[in-house]
């Protein structure tokens, strides 16, 4: 799949990460530990265009021509449950970074449709740079609805971080809001019936929290 919109992270690090989020086998303080080592390998990637300005630094020795980040703001926004165990690893980063939560289930009688039933976003959310995180991409329901309501606040530079991802999801965001960059980990091969990707990591909320 081809999209200048759609990054993956190829770096070894994280694939290795994710081979072992995959395991049935391992257990929930490993699989959190993993989702957060991953959020912040992949954080390392979706900041990479941040703007950069020269300052002067003065080191024990002499003045050092630098760089700093050019005054611009963050905020990272999870959907709960599963984007929680994302924000750790990202705030490592960017610990100045604020957080805004949105709650999200996906209706079970219309697989089209999500029912939000939390939602707080820092008041100054307009005028920041916004990553919104879900382990997983699936149908891209809850993705689509946390970000129209992200744009609401008028919010215009908004990217959405996953781990898993399949191209469902993907086309469903991309034609939705063709303007959000994703940045996933993997690119699994769809969704199966009950609309789990595959092979997918399985039920990623209930992996982080140890319920079912």
């Amino acid at each position: 799949m081809s999209n200048e919109k759609l990054h993956i992270c190829d770096h070894p690090l994280v694939q290795h990460k994710i081979s072992l989020l995959r395991d049935k086998n391992t257990g929930s303080k490993e699989f959190r530990e993993l989702v957060s080592e991953i959020s912040m390998l992949m954080c390392y990637e979706a900041t990479r265009d941040l703007p950069l300005k020269k300052v002067q630094i003065q080191t024990p020795i002499a003045i050092a021509e630098s760089s700093v980040i050019s005054g611009r703001k963050l905020a990272f926004v999870p959907i709960l449950r599963a984007g929680l165990g994302m924000v750790d690893g990202a705030m490592a980063l960017v610990p100045a970074a604020k957080i805004g939560h949105i709650g999200i289930y996906r209706d079970k009688a219309n697989s089209n449709s999500a029912a939000e039933y939390y939602c707080k976003l820092p008041f100054d959310i307009n005028e920041r740079d916004v990553i919104v995180t879900d382990l997983m991409l699936a149908t891209g329901v809850s993705a689509i609805h946390a970000i129209g309501k992200i744009k609401e606040t008028g919010a215009h530079s908004i990217k959405f971080m996953c781990i898993i991802a399949c191209p469902e999801g993907v086309n469903a965001l991309h034609e939705a809001f063709p303007d959000v960059e994703i940045y996933c980990g993997a690119m699994d091969k769809g969704l199966n019936e009950d609309l789990y990707i595959t092979p997918g990591i399985g039920d990623g909320g209930d992996r982080l929290f140890g319920t079912k």
